[in-house]
């Protein structure tokens, strides 16, 4: 039975030009885009395109466009066996994460890619991504469910599940990785499926129809990091701020900060005013754990949430999502400090 797949190009590097007079990227034509992979035909795979117009940079990634591309996937579900996403590097992960929680019970793959280099260039990695993208979301077990039913990010031979990934290089072919959680597959000569990591739903055999998108996204939400000498006035300012709902805080290590008084006093007055407050760890790898040194257990004292292993990526977009399913700030901390998708280890 053939598969069916939809390539969904939202804009990014692997579908732009070099314009003479500029000499800077700009996004050309997908379909001058696709004339540049002849290998496409060969696939015993029904591929049908849709089109971001205009193309975006993915600086320019909202959650607006989250939503739109949660309906693109809704709407269009039940005719497609799997969804590649064509996406700018730079959100990339962003958009994966948000996409894993906007998909409810999703039980197909949607595999996000793109390149460092345009598709035109004879170097690029565009090619190899989206192809083996294309395999990936087409790929079936025996029992004829989907071998990666998630959100995934492939690139440069490494499928990695999309909420736990970050963009680690800018001008390397090897951009992204997943620090915390081993990768799905990985493509050589053949594509080595670890299927102990992939995420199997309960709802795998059952009808198309069981998806059940969440479109309602709550932006009220901020990052900042810690650093020596940070000030006081600007954290009660971020704190204070009207309509802020949530913030995620970058700390040390494994989830320490400074000992300063007045930092307590700040954030245990945004718990108290219903602000979630979640500890992310500012190393790429490792964890969160809040009562390994006094620091940390001071921040729990204080009613900050362990971010655990998950990324700022993750937290960022799941919050959204809470936010936008929930008015009352402790069902959003109750589902913070749960594994919805596979995002964090608990």
């Amino acid at each position: 039975m053939t598969s069916k797949i939809l390539l969904i190009y939202t804009g990014g590097t692997i579908g732009m030009n070099h314009n003479p007079q500029t000499g800077a990227l700009e996004p050309f034509d997908f379909e001058h885009l696709l004339s540049r992979v002849p290998e496409l035909a060969q696939f015993q795979t029904e591929i049908a395109t849709y089109q971001f117009n205009p193309p975006i940079d993915s600086s320019d990634m909202s959650p607006k466009l989250w939503t739109e591309l949660a309906h693109i996937i809704a709407d269009h579900y039940e005719e497609y066996d799997g969804f590649v996403i064509l996406h700018g590097t730079d959100t990339m992960a962003y958009t994966a994460s948000a996409l894993s929680f906007m998909l409810e019970n999703l039980t197909k793959p949607v595999i996000l890619t793109g390149s460092q280099l345009p598709i035109g260039q004879l170097r690029t990695d565009g090619k190899e991504n989206l192809i083996t993208s294309i395999e990936i979301a087409a790929a079936r077990r025996q029992d004829g469910t989907a071998m990666v039913p998630e959100v995934g990010i492939y690139f440069n031979g490494h499928l990695m599940r999309g909420n736990r990934t970050t963009k680690q290089s800018a001008d390397e072919f090897d951009a992204f990785e997943s620090f915390n959680y081993p990768h799905l597959a990985d493509a050589g000569v053949e594509i080595t499926y670890h299927d102990e990591y992939i995420h199997r739903p309960s709802n795998l055999k059952t009808q198309n129809s069981n998806i059940k998108p969440q479109f309602r996204l709550d932006n009220n939400v901020i990052i900042f990091s810690l650093f020596p000498g940070i000030r006081e006035d600007l954290i009660r300012h971020i704190i204070a701020t009207p309509n802020l709902r949530a913030i995620v805080m970058r700390t040390f290590g494994s989830g320490n900060a400074p000992q300063n008084p007045w930092l307590l006093s700040a954030l245990r007055e945004g718990t108290r005013r219903g602000k979630v407050i979640i500890n992310i760890s500012q190393c790429l790898q490792g964890c969160v754990e809040m009562g390994r040194y006094d620091t940390g257990y001071q921040l729990q004292e204080a009613g900050v949430i362990s971010g655990y292993d998950g990324t700022v990526e993750a937290a960022v977009t799941k919050l959204m999502y809470l936010q936008g399913k929930y008015d009352d700030p402790e069902q959003v901390r109750k589902f913070m400090k749960q594994s919805i998708c596979g995002e964090i280890t608990v």
